[in-house]
């Protein structure tokens, strides 16, 4: 029984923007503005950081074009590469990146939760509550899934529109003092926590299983997200800076909410918080939409446990992995180690998005011939997002060796795991 193709474009559009956004845009640009001192480098880092993330919306775009295999980027990697580098990205993606990332937003979105409504429960039950909840509705079915997802992102961009409209109430607030000149260092600085908030849009490859016609609307879904979350993003900075100015925006922590509340009083801040409080949980709602699929596609090709492939009889979903992720994320939002796993996830992550890149160029010496959607300006704007993925890497295991070597170590185990997955399949 295959997995059922119910997915459009607009659906393609929402898990995209839903993958990207989460609470980071809310809070980040006050990092930003304390690495660089003008608004011209603080809008000027985010458009740098879009047109990373839009360097990469092609390739994934063009190879959404080549494969509409399932499982997306893992199978770019296994069919590039190796299938042993797609089982390292699926068992890294198991048990650091994504599942440390949903423990922590589940967290997240569990102390908004209580603050706002003064629920006498702890955060970890909370999160945990959630993440069951969001695992049962995925169980239903992609079409449910993609439907709360859809629902999320929509209000998610009503938050931000709001947030928007709230710094033109406040009036503008000039820069206090000359600007100070930033060095080449200081804006890559900058672009740490940028792409990092522009993280995401790769998830939706993972359904493309599931698209009822992935050729066409991946593709286009991924652009026009992309283009969609950079287009929020640059207003939110904008506004930031406009409201708070550059020394403010660099103080102030908490940038959303301390717009909001010039705006509209105490208010405005509860109205942010319900507003990071819904992004948190659309976030999570797409995590646990998008990732079980990866595990799904390695118990298909026997280098995972086989009842992990079961599919629900009625939806088709893939409910074993979908109660994997859950169980995993669960576990770990109540052992409080989800702060120093997601510390490893960005020494891992970007290798495999500088190898899912390099892998169009092993694709277009197979198959030279255009199928369907070609990246404006291969190779160049191709080698511009390997070479801003692996920067990145050895810019993180400089900065921070202790955790990136953890985040190695976990990515080296994975070899004799699926050697012994091969050896028991043989």
């Amino acid at each position: 029984m295959p997995l059922a193709r119910k997915l459009n474009l607009f659906d393609a559009v929402m898990i995209v923007m839903g993958g990207i956004i989460g609470s980071g845009i809310f809070m980040n640009p006050y990092v930003v503005a304390q690495r660089v001192h003008t608004p011209e480098l603080i809008l000027g880092v985010w458009f740098l950081g879009g047109a990373m993330a839009m360097a990469g919306a092609f390739v994934y775009a063009e190879l959404a074009a080549r494969s509409s295999e399932v499982g997306g980027q893992y199978a770019y990697l296994r069919d590039a590469w190796h299938p042993l580098v797609a089982f390292l990205y699926g068992w890294c993606l198991l048990l650091v990146i994504q599942t440390g990332g949903m423990a922590a937003v589940a967290v997240t979105f569990a102390n908004y939760l209580i603050e706002l409504t003064g629920l006498a429960l702890p955060a970890s039950v909370v999160a945990a509550i959630t993440l069951a909840a969001l695992a049962v509705v995925n169980i239903g079915g992609v079409r449910h899934g993609s439907t709360i997802q859809n629902v999320l992102m929509l209000l998610k961009i009503l938050a931000i529109a709001v947030l928007v409209v709230a710094g033109f109430v406040v009036p503008g607030h000039p820069p206090s003092r000359p600007p100070e000149a930033s060095s080449l260092l200081s804006i890559g600085s900058a672009m740490t926590p940028v792409l990092f908030a522009y993280g995401g849009w790769q998830t939706a490859s993972f359904l493309s299983g599931e698209m009822r016609d992935p050729k066409r609307d991946l593709t286009r879904g991924v652009i026009l997200g992309v283009a969609g979350v950079i287009t929020l993003y640059v207003a939110v900075n904008w506004i930031c800076v406009r409201a708070l100015g550059p020394d403010g925006l660099a103080v102030t922590p908490t940038p959303a909410s301390a717009v909001m509340q010039a705006a509209f009083g105490p208010v405005g801040g509860k109205l942010i918080a319900a507003g990071i409080a819904i992004s948190t949980l659309g976030f999570l709602s797409q995590g646990m939409l998008t990732a079980p699929r990866i595990y799904y596609a390695m118990a298909k090709d026997g280098v995972f446990f086989r009842g992990i492939a079961r599919l629900h009889p009625k939806t088709q979903a893939p409910a074993a992995a979908i109660a994997l992720q859950a169980l995993l994320a669960i576990g770990i939002a109540f052992s409080g180690r989800y702060d120093q796993i997601l510390n490893y996830v960005v020494s891992i992550d970007f290798i495999f998005f500088g190898l899912t890149g390099a892998a169009l160029f092993v694709f277009r010496r197979r198959s030279p011939q255009s199928q369907g959607f070609a990246v404006p300006g291969h190779p160049f704007t191709t080698v511009f997002f390997i070479a801003v993925c692996w920067i990145t890497v050895l810019a993180t295991i400089v900065k921070f060796p202790a955790t990136s070597s953890v985040g190695l170590a976990i990515l080296v185990a994975g070899v004799p795991v699926w050697i012994l997955w091969n050896r028991k399949k043989a």
